[in-house]
């Protein structure tokens, strides 16, 4: 795989770095990426990603671009509301970066959706605020033995983490809480979604590349208020629904 004049300096800071170089950017350019809901975590992490050179993105949301979405979804502009944002998405990354194909889905986002999308790609982007939707990319990113990467923010916290076929996002979330909040119930402070959305491309760049260590089996809480951050180990869980022991036979 060989890069144009063009995408050699434009990539030229990454080609620099020892943990990227060459072969880390064919990487990227050959790497295909799932976003799954292109909301304030997803508009980030599809904006950095494209930027990176990742060959293919495929975007998927449901939704139309509307007024509240701009205090933190920077990928969209006024022009864009009522817009599907899968469409809007679109039009911005090939504006940022024309070497990237980018795709989207805006239909409902079931298990036969989920395994159909992320069968195709190496690796998915969770950004969400709905737990069935979570657990739906969850269980077929296990299925599929694809890595997942999860991001979650709500007034000043957020998290980020990366999980495999175990421990999966189920072992750390088995069910929905009841307590569950949204962020259109509780608020966020728009800057966070930045933050964390920028945590999750940056995690997906080192998955790709094969650069650091990545959050795998862990989970980075971040509180903006205090300005300090905390990492937790999550235990795969022998019991969970979807990466768990089976049960022996009667």
């Amino acid at each position: 795989m060989t890069f144009t004049d063009e995408e050699i300096e434009r990539y030229a800071r990454h080609l620099v770095l020892r943990e990227v170089g060459g072969p880390g950017q064919q990487k990227l350019k050959a790497a295909s990426v799932l976003i799954v809901g292109a909301g304030g975590l997803g508009a980030p992490a599809a904006l950095y990603l494209a930027a990176a050179g990742v060959g293919t993105i495929l975007v998927a949301d449901p939704d139309e671009v509307d007024l509240s979405n701009l205090q933190r979804q920077v990928i969209y502009a006024a022009d864009d509301l009522g817009r599907p944002k899968v469409e809007a998405t679109a039009d911005r990354l090939a504006d940022l970066n024309p070497h990237v194909f980018v795709g989207g889905y805006q239909g409902a986002f079931d298990a036969e959706s989920a395994d159909r999308l992320v069968e195709g790609v190496d690796l998915v982007l969770d950004g969400t605020d709905d737990f069935a939707t979570r657990f739906c990319v969850n269980d077929a990113c296990v299925r599929h033995g694809k890595p997942l990467v999860s991001g979650a923010i709500g007034r000043w916290t957020g998290q980020v983490g990366v999980f495999g076929r175990r421990p999966c996002y189920r072992c750390l979330v088995p069910e929905i809480p009841p307590d569950a909040e949204t962020c259109v119930a509780v608020g966020v402070v728009g800057a966070l979604a930045g933050v964390i959305g920028s945590m999750m491309a940056l995690e997906a760049v080192k998955l790709i590349v094969g650069a650091g260590e990545p959050l795998t089996g862990r989970l980075l809480i971040y509180d903006a208020l205090a300005a300090e951050t905390r990492t937790v180990r999550v235990a795969g869980d022998p019991a969970c629904p979807v990466c768990g022991d089976p049960s022996p036979p009667a």
